[in-house]
């Protein structure tokens, strides 16, 4: 009879033991796993932290630009200066460099003595230092027409007038030196038609 109680003392103190382990087993799975639910084949993903100044933003956010970022405006004055400014395509008065001039000055010297070869020679020197000078093309011109070269004349005369810019009077005076040689060269069409772009200006 004492050997039976001994029995039934020793099974519910291992029943005991065994419920004990299996809470501890189930106590420490729940403090590893966290309580985060991962599915299987996923790796769980850290936390992102939160954005800076310095830090980059998403590409999907729109910029938002700072006002000392933002690109001047250009002042009244700065935009008047853009819409009137004109390149300096032409040196003629006062504007041709002084050799150029001394040159052109030499060369109504000698085409007043009669010497239109040794005033283009000039001439060319002056168009060499200031190639887009449409008085030293009109002048190269006359030259040409005093040696009897009406095409030439003509083609120098095209181009200083394509290099007159808005210089009335000089463009003026080209005009009429071009129906001058279209005349000479028995063009009376093309002289007119000279003589009428000149009275426009």
């Amino acid at each position: 009879m004492r050997v039976h109680k001994d029995m039934q003392n020793k099974t519910q103190m291992f029943r005991c033991a065994v419920v004990c382990a299996v809470l501890l087993l189930a106590g420490c799975a729940s403090g590893l796993g966290g309580g985060i639910y991962v599915p299987a084949g996923e790796r769980p993903q850290a936390p992102r932290p939160p954005l800076t100044d310095g830090a980059a933003k998403p590409a999907d956010e729109p910029q938002v630009w700072r006002k000392s970022e933002q690109p001047l405006e250009p002042t009244p004055e700065q935009k008047a200066q853009q819409q009137t400014a004109v390149p300096g395509y032409r040196e003629s008065g006062d504007q041709m460099p002084a050799a150029a001039a001394g040159l052109v000055k030499e060369a109504g010297t000698l085409m007043a003595q009669g010497n239109g070869a040794a005033a283009i020679t000039r001439l060319e020197r002056a168009q060499r230092i200031a190639p887009r000078s449409a008085a030293v093309y009109f002048k190269l011109s006359e030259a040409y027409v005093m040696t009897g070269q009406f095409g030439s004349a003509e083609q120098f005369t095209l181009k200083g007038l394509s290099l007159a810019g808005r210089d009335e009077r000089l463009q003026r005076s080209g005009w009429l030196l071009l129906a001058d040689i279209r005349r000479a060269k028995g063009n009376v069409a093309g002289a007119q038609q000279a003589e009428s772009r000149a009275a426009r200006l």
